[in-house]
């Protein structure tokens, strides 16, 4: 059973209300708490709302843990782009002025351990996708740490681009495919939210008419794999003029559960 704790930055979007007269709780207890980002200065400190109008600053090299460069700090840009979004951290303490110092960097190792140490391949834990490349979608689990998923992982139906099933800012259910131990390297997979093929094939019977997305024709020209649903495709005969991504109105010809495939034919 999955037990993983963590969350991702902005999954409940609130702060998290630090109160002045109870801050010394929050840096005894070692509390991960979240605020956003109000202002990037000209060191590339962070200076984050805590809520109830308590401002922090988190330095440059607290901001990141992971991606850093052979200084130990993080990226400007990778500092500027946060601003106006959530970050979670500690308070490590307080400065002259009685500032809270924050940490975003000790939530990402706590978060790391916890990946290497807890998580177990087809653990399902919550994401929100951060980036889409042309190979897959980057999507965080927790405390800034991101996990890949492969195109191939998204949907059983072939598709082009990731943008076909996710966006930037999505709140997804996400399986752990694979964990490397020494790295924290996690690849991650979105499939199995669409259902397995026996409970998309339950949803269809032979002779129903329905519609269909064409998504790879064979170059052979056998025929032309019609997505019914993200983790069902079926195969009709080869049709020239057809386009991917293209809806077409086909019917069920057969429904083969032990070899799982789908005949169809287009109307």
């Amino acid at each position: 059973m999955n037990t993983f704790q963590f969350l991702p930055e902005g999954w409940n979007e609130n702060l998290s209300n630090v109160q002045s007269e109870n801050i010394e709780q929050y840096i005894n207890h070692k509390d991960i708490l979240q605020g956003i980002v109000e202002e990037c200065d000209s060191n590339f400190n962070l200076h984050v709302q805590l809520g109830n109008n308590v401002m922090g600053i988190m330095p440059r090299k607290e901001v990141e843990g992971i991606h850093v460069e052979q200084n130990g700090l993080p990226r400007e840009n990778l500092c500027t782009g946060k601003v106006h979004k959530y970050v979670q951290f500690k308070i490590n303490g307080l400065n002259e002025e009685n500032i809270p110092i924050l940490s975003r960097r000790c939530v990402q190792e706590e978060v790391m351990e916890a990946v290497k140490n807890e998580l177990s391949v087809g653990d399902r834990v919550s994401g929100i996708v951060k980036n889409i490349k042309p190979y897959g979608a980057f999507i965080e689990i927790g405390g800034g740490v991101v996990g890949l998923a492969h195109i191939e992982d998204l949907s059983v139906a072939r598709i082009k681009t990731p943008y076909e099933r996710l966006k930037i800012g999505q709140k997804v259910q996400i399986v752990i495919k694979s964990i490397d131990r020494t790295d924290g390297k996690i690849s991650l997979s979105y499939k199995e939210n669409y259902g397995t093929w026996e409970e998309n094939a339950e949803k269809f019977h032979i002779g129903q008419k329905t519609k269909g997305i064409v998504r790879e024709t064979e170059k052979n020209k056998n025929g032309i794999f019609i997505e019914l649903s993200p983790n069902l495709v079926g195969m009709s005969e080869f049709k020239t003029g057809l386009e991917y991504g293209q809806e077409v109105d086909v019917c069920i010809k057969k429904i083969d559960y032990d070899k799982r495939k789908i005949k169809l034919f287009i109307i």
